[in-house]
């Protein structure tokens, strides 16, 4: 799929604010409404854009709920096959605590991030992922403290120069 600068715009733009109208998205980019309706439809039919969200500050729900709290772990595996990396990858995944896995290399073989209610919640986890999992040799886990940066934009060097 080629993509001209009309398409990078949007997509610059609707990783920046995607719930502005179809009317607000195709002025800010400089395109007819029924245009950027379009382009918009075939980004996300090529599988370009995954999904549409509302991204929730964590530590403002966590308050509300009365506790909440982020982990990191790398994960190294006793046997690297493919078919092992694969088991443990679909394991994690498919975790509700699990909110990013990354297969990784040098070093672990996965870096997991983890968002959990409390540590009672987090202990529960390991046991699922870590403990029950004969093939895992080692898990360090980092609880983080503060967020300075959090970041959900991919880079898109074609459209930095036409949002300016």
């Amino acid at each position: 799929m080629e993509l001209d600068s009309t398409d990078w715009a949007l997509l610059a733009a609707l990783q920046t604010d995607a719930s502005e109208s179809n009317q607000a998205l195709a002025e800010r980019v400089g395109v007819s409404a029924p245009t950027a309706l379009r382009r918009v439809r075939r980004l996300r039919e090529a599988g370009l854009i995954r999904a549409q969200v509302a991204l929730l500050d964590e530590d403002r729900v966590a308050a509300l709920q009365g506790q909440g709290l982020t982990a990191l772990a790398e994960v190294s595996l006793d046997r690297q096959g493919d078919e092992h990396l694969q088991a443990f990858e679909r394991r994690a995944v498919q975790d509700g605590a699990v909110q990013q896995c990354y297969r990784v290399t040098p070093g672990p073989d996965f870096v997991l991030v983890l968002r959990v209610a409390d540590m009672p919640h987090y202990q529960a986890v390991a046991e699922r992922l870590f403990t029950q999992d004969a093939n895992v040799r080692n898990v360090r886990v980092f609880f983080a403290t503060r967020c300075a940066k959090f970041g959900t934009q991919v880079p898109l060097r074609q459209a930095a120069e036409q949002l300016k």
